[in-house]
């Protein structure tokens, strides 16, 4: 059965979708920490990240990158944080969240709850930023 992750990809379910290439594909996090958080995630559906072939690792990283360097250009920030983590979904990923303090990454912290307008204008932008 296909993760939501994959199920995102394919346009069964709907994202806030900010980027995609071949390999790759970037939305924002519907429960985030900061307005930003960015999830990437291989098309290629594998649950651990380092269980990926090293073509696809590497492709996960470098597209990372370029988000990154896209929500900074958007989202005022000290930095743009990397995090592997997560059991939830079976589909290796990436956070990418916009931070001040190191207490903007802790994922015990409350999720920002956002309008759909709210949602759509930071995925514009950051999509335009790249």
């Amino acid at each position: 059965m296909a993760s939501i992750f994959t199920k995102i990809i394919n346009g069964e379910i709907p994202s806030y979708k900010v980027a995609e290439n071949e390999f790759c594909f970037a939305f924002l996090d519907i429960a985030p920490l900061k307005k930003g958080h960015v999830l990437v995630v291989p098309k290629k559906e594998v649950d651990d990240i380092f269980d990926l072939d090293d073509e696809s690792f590497k492709q996960l990283h470098l597209f990372s990158k370029k988000v990154a360097y896209a929500i900074k250009k958007v989202i005022p920030s000290v930095r743009v944080t990397s995090h592997v983590i997560g059991l939830e979904v079976p589909h290796a990923h990436i956070h990418l969240i916009p931070i001040n303090t190191m207490n903007d990454c802790n994922f015990t912290n409350a999720k920002l709850k956002l309008s759909k307008e709210e949602f759509e204008n930071i995925a514009s932008a950051i999509s335009k930023a790249l």
